[in-house]
């Protein structure tokens, strides 16, 4: 448990958030390959595993998850990259920035 929340700790960014698990007693093994204490694998689901035998197998996402952005925005998974962006809900083509029509900040206003 000790790595999967040094692990959860270290995708930790102002902003962010990224989720560990745990599996007990599971067994080092992905896509029929078997893993050794200590070595780690990327999931084809985007978790980084490592396998803590005989303890179990420590998984945490390697995409941070946006948390505070402009209610006129929205996040978008790429499953194939493992990314995710931050894009306008008018036009998901565009990325979300500010702009004369919008402006961050929780109050409305713009920045000083």
């Amino acid at each position: 448990g000790r790595l999967c929340l040094l692990l959860s700790l270290l995708f930790q960014l102002p902003g962010f958030q990224a989720k560990c698990y745990f599996q007990a007693k599971a067994p080092c093994e992905y896509e029929g390959k078997q893993f050794s204490i200590g070595e780690s694998w990327l999931s084809t689901n985007c978790l980084l595993c490592t396998c803590l035998h005989p303890v179990g197998v420590g998984c945490c996402e390697t995409t941070q998850h946006p948390i505070d952005f402009p209610d006129w925005c929205e996040a978008h998974y790429d499953s194939q990259t493992c990314q995710i962006s931050v894009v306008q809900k008018a036009n998901p083509s565009l990325p979300c920035v500010k702009s004369i029509e919008h402006e961050w900040g929780s109050d409305g206003t713009s920045e000083p």
